[in-house]
């Protein structure tokens, strides 16, 4: 029972959701407020939780998607209904697609006016249902407290994911006698979190039998907090270790053993030795097309052994000769325990062929203002950093030219690819990790849809760093409009010219624009240096392109230097 609640004490709908939200250990909530969520954001008022006023629903799923994915904790979001609540479905169909932790709370007409096209009435329960882990629509009041305990719970357990809940305003000023248990019991949600021990041992048979290992680690190992067991367990059977865009600092890229990215902008190294291995080890990770490339054509000599905790996603993309169920940290553990220190001298030596052979390298010492560039000098600046990206080149850049250390510090939109995430994601891990560095890489296309989060840093002095590789086009795309259109740029020339500057000075911003390559590094330190949001609008080489890259349809070997 909450302090100061008597035995038969009733406090109403509102009150009774901030209470069992905060008993949950939410401190902070990113949202927008509306006319039937008015009784929750009057609560709030005097509430121990803060609330982040964003300036879209949109950048409110992202930063929640942002904190969670720096801190491994739940993002809380919350919308009113209609609208609001439809506008943050990109950010929760972004967050399912990456597996991440996330409660949105929506409002809703009143239960009497449900069905009956009411003004800002939407089905928001079904439309996210294809994007949600579980959602909700309430019809009491005395379901609000239990409903939340179970959403919280259901988001960061088994294979995380965002739960929504959908609450009519009527029950937010309904009353209810507040009883609080951590207890949640779920009939048939019971997710495996041991690997079966004889899937286990046929595992670590074929990995002592082994020439040719390579590991792929994905986004679960970080979700299940394993990366001191990935480690150790790579350093124990001496195999090298790629790891997935989500997967990016769960295994160190300064280490000996790292192979960077794979696929279709990985590195060509990752890429060749993932082709001629004899055993793949995909721990927490899906196989996505942009990793595998031709599926026909993938590790075409190896056994795969695929440990994971959803089972939906164990040969769903790739043939499966060993799964385990189960969840990374454990299962690694077990290996540890059971596997005998193992060598592979010769396959070391032709990865390292490969490394001098095909580094990742770009058009340096001739003067121009290369994005890759940039962000090594972001790396050698504050190597701590936790990068936030948007999607597309940027995205790309980022992924290859820092070097991620650890868990939790390249926070991208990856399986639905969002334009615009990166700002409201930084928002969401500075505010997680206040004591971090946070960098947005962002793009000129992506940066100008959710520009106006800006606002929200400044305004609550969420001290996040921008640093905008403007090419003035909408870089991606017009890459592969080169490439495959014959340099037809149809619609994705940005040349008029959004002045960034001054964009974010109107925000409250302090910003600077930098066109010479001798001003990167002063730069960017005046930009840590310097108290609150800070931008640096970076005027790049228009045609610079990711190099290198695997082209739809083709082998992950099959690659093009552009």
């Amino acid at each position: 029972m909450l302090e100061g609640y008597g035995k038969l004490t009733k406090i109403s709908g509102a009150k009774a959701l901030v209470d069992v939200l905060y008993k949950n250990d939410v401190r902070v909530i990113f949202g927008y407020p509306g006319g039937v969520v008015l009784p929750l954001y009057d609560e709030l008022y005097d509430s121990s939780i803060r609330h982040i006023l964003v300036r879209h629903e949109q950048g409110a799923a992202h930063a929640a998607d942002g904190y969670a994915k720096a801190t491994g904790k739940v993002g809380v979001c919350l919308a009113t209904s209609g609208p609001g609540a439809t506008n943050l479905v990109t950010g929760i169909a972004s967050a399912y697609m990456d597996s991440v932790p996330v409660l949105a709370i929506t409002g809703q007409v009143r239960t009497n006016l449900i069905g009956n096209d009411a003004f800002q009435e939407a089905d928001i329960t079904g439309i996210t249902m294809p994007v949600t882990k579980h959602n909700y629509l309430l019809s009491d009041v005395e379901q609000i407290v239990p409903t939340v305990n179970e959403a919280l719970y259901i988001a960061r357990t088994g294979r995380p994911g965002p739960v929504l809940i959908d609450i009519p305003t009527d029950l937010f000023v309904a009353e209810v006698e507040f009883k609080y248990t951590d207890r949640v019991e779920l009939r048939g949600y019971r997710p495996t979190m041991k690997g079966h021990s004889m899937q286990i041992k046929r595992a670590k048979d074929a990995i002592a039998k082994s020439e040719r290992p390579v590991i792929v680690a994905g986004g679960g190992v970080i979700a299940s907090d394993g990366c001191d067991e990935l480690r150790a367990f790579a350093e124990k059977i001496d195999a090298p270790v790629t790891t997935t865009l989500m997967g990016l600092g769960a295994f160190p890229e300064t280490h000996e053993l790292s192979l960077g990215m794979p696929g279709m902008h990985g590195t060509k190294y990752a890429n060749y030795a993932i082709t001629e291995s004899d055993l793949l080890v995909a721990i927490g990770m899906r196989f996505d097309d942009r990793v595998t490339g031709n599926i026909e054509k993938f590790a075409p000599n190896a056994k795969v052994i695929h440990i994971d905790i959803d089972p939906a996603e164990i040969g769903k993309n790739v043939g499966v000769d060993i799964p385990i169920v189960g969840d990374a940290k454990h299962i690694l553990g077990k290996l540890l325990s059971c596997m005998e220190a193992r060598t592979g001298a010769d396959w070391h030596k032709r990865i390292s062929e490969w490394k001098h052979e095909h580094p990742l390298t770009y058009g340096k010492d001739d003067g121009k203002l290369r994005p890759q560039y940039i962000i090594e000098q972001v790396y050698d600046a504050c190597p701590d950093a936790i990068i936030t990206t948007d999607v597309g080149q940027n995205q790309m850049w980022a992924a290859q030219f820092f070097k991620y250390t650890r868990p939790r510090t390249y926070i991208s939109s990856g399986g639905l690819g969002v334009m615009g995430y990166g700002l409201p994601a930084a928002i969401g891990a500075k505010v997680g990790c206040p004591d971090n560095m946070v960098f947005d890489i962002a793009g000129d296309g992506s940066l100008l849809m959710l520009c106006h989060e800006l606002a929200t840093a400044v305004e609550n002095d969420i001290a996040v760093k921008v640093i905008l590789l403007n090419n003035r086009y909408l870089g991606m795309v017009r890459q592969w409009q080169q490439l495959f259109y014959d340099r037809r740029y149809s619609h994705t020339d940005l040349e008029s010219r959004t002045d960034f500057v001054k964009l974010a000075e109107a925000f409250g911003a302090s910003a600077v624009r930098v066109t010479d390559v001798k001003e990167v590094r002063p730069a960017i330190e005046q930009a840590m240096n310097t108290d609150g949001v800070y931008l640096i609008d970076f005027q790049v080489e228009r045609e610079e392109n990711v190099s290198p890259m695997v082209p739809v349809g083709a082998s992950i070997n099959q690659i093009m230097d552009v």
